[in-house]
Parts: C-alpha cells; sequence; structure tokens
C-alpha cells in the first residue's frame, strides 16, 4: 500500500476543495441563467401583454376595429371588445401559469376569475 506524505495529502485535499468549488459554481450558475431565462420570459409577455391592451383601448374608442382582430362576421359592439379584451388577459393568465412564472394560489384566483366571467357569459345566452 502507498504511503502519503503531508504534502500529498494536502494536495488531495486542494484537489477535492477546487472540484467542489467547481462543481458549486456550475450548479448555481445553471440556476441563475435558469431564472434569467424566467425573467426574459416575463418581460416578453408583459410587453406583448401592454400591446395588447393598448389594442383593446384602440378598439374601445372606436368598436368598429374589432373586426380588425376577431373577424369580418364579428360584432362591433362595445360588449364584443371587452369579451374579447378579457379573453386576451385570460390567455395571458394562462401562458403565464404554463411558465410557471404564476403561482399556484395565483392560479386558482385567475381559474375562479376566468370561470365567473365566462360562467355568467354562457348563461346569459342560454337565458
Amino acid at each position: 500500500m502507498a504511503e502519503f506524505g503531508l504534502a500529498d495529502l494536502l494536495t488531495l485535499a486542494q484537489t477535492v476543495g477546487t472540484i467542489g468549488t467547481m462543481t458549486m459554481t456550475l450548479y448555481f450558475s445553471k440556476r441563475q441563467i435558469q431564472g434569467l431565462t424566467v425573467d426574459v420570459e416575463t418581460r416578453v409577455l408583459n410587453d406583448l401583454d401592454e400591446k395588447r391592451f393598448r389594442i383593446s383601448e384602440l378598439m374601445i374608442e372606436d368598436p368598429d376595429l374589432i373586426r380588425v382582430a376577431a373577424g369580418p362576421t364579428s360584432g362591433s359592439k362595445p360588449e364584443h371588445v371587452v369579451s374579447y379584451t378579457v379573453a386576451m388577459v385570460s390567455a395571458h393568465a394562462y401562458h403565464m401559469r404554463e411558465r410557471k412564472i404564476i403561482s399556484d394560489n395565483e392560479w386558482i384566483g385567475w381559474l375562479q376569475w376566468m370561470t365567473n366571467d365566462f360562467g355568467r357569459y354562457n348563461q346569459k345566452r342560454l337565458d
């Protein structure tokens, strides 16, 4: 069996310490990159949501513009514009949930809000 001197043990400890440090650095770098990816996705989705909101404002000012987004056979009443906006906000919340940006508690609140809104709409149509 080989004998290790003090210098050999110190060299081995230094090597193990260097490998451990590199492993920890790689682990935390990976977590930081994943966090940055989520931040970038969130910023992109929020920018798109702001643009969608501005389009909705334009449609509320001039309801005839709903035909550009929803098709030529769609109605141009202000209620249709608001319905379109609610659908877009709901879609945005869903996409944020798919990317795990919205927590479970927040998603339950959004889901309840969407269920109430669309449930009332469907109930009115049935009456």
